[in-house]
């Protein structure tokens, strides 16, 4: 699996609220479930992580690496957790981060499952939508998924679920807050993570048929 990780880190995410991102999703790779899932599979996890906001403002945290031991994680999460964000106070131009994501797998290593996971707070306020970067963009075959923070006034959920995940096993993950977001990316990378071997079964059975 070819797996991308994106952050939000648009206006409507504090300076507490990203670190809170950051380190969450450090320490979920860190976990010793998640380290179970990411090894689950006969092949490697190959990984890319890169945070967006505005039109033009995608920042790669950690270029792809491919992940065939715990070190392999350790490395990562270390990165992110001294990484810093790129942008602040720039609008929510998700399209723009979808594009970013199909050109990220573009450059990926050779894999047979191509999935990105949107993290996120809000609906895409600037720029093309969702929609269009599907009709324009090589996504074919690629699952999205998403990771949507709850907050006191948000209809993300709604907007993730109609039109943002992609592909026939894609589902929401949603977070109860930014003080959530390390547990909710725990679950969410373990059913990722456990979808390679159903979609790799499904690959060799369909060879087998073809």
């Amino acid at each position: 699996m070819a797996l991308v990780l994106a952050l939000d880190v648009s206006s409507s995410v504090d300076e507490a609220e990203d670190r809170l991102q950051r380190n969450g999703l450090a320490r979920a790779l860190l976990s010793p479930d998640v380290q179970d899932a990411f090894f689950l599979g006969a092949d490697p996890v190959a990984l890319q992580i890169f945070e967006w906001s505005g039109r033009g403002h995608q920042t790669n945290l950690i270029d792809w690496v491919i992940i065939e031991n715990p070190a392999d994680l350790e490395g990562v999460a270390a990165g992110l957790t001294a990484s810093s964000r790129s942008a602040r106070g720039l609008p929510t131009a998700m399209g723009y981060a979808l594009a970013h994501a199909s050109v990220m797998l573009q450059k990926a290593p050779a894999c047979s499952l191509q999935t990105i996971d949107m993290a996120g707070d809000g609906a895409n306020n600037a720029g093309f939508g969702p929609q269009s970067v599907y009709a324009t963009f090589p996504f074919e075959g690629v699952t999205v998924n998403g990771l949507v923070i709850q907050t006191d006034n948000n209809a993300a959920l709604d907007y993730y679920d109609s039109k943002v995940i992609r592909g026939p096993l894609a589902f929401v993950e949603v977070a109860n807050g930014f003080a959530d977001f390390e547990a909710a990316m725990r679950r969410k990378l373990i059913r990722e993570l456990s979808a390679q071997v159903i979609g790799r079964a499904a690959i060799i059975n369909g060879e087998a048929r073809g």
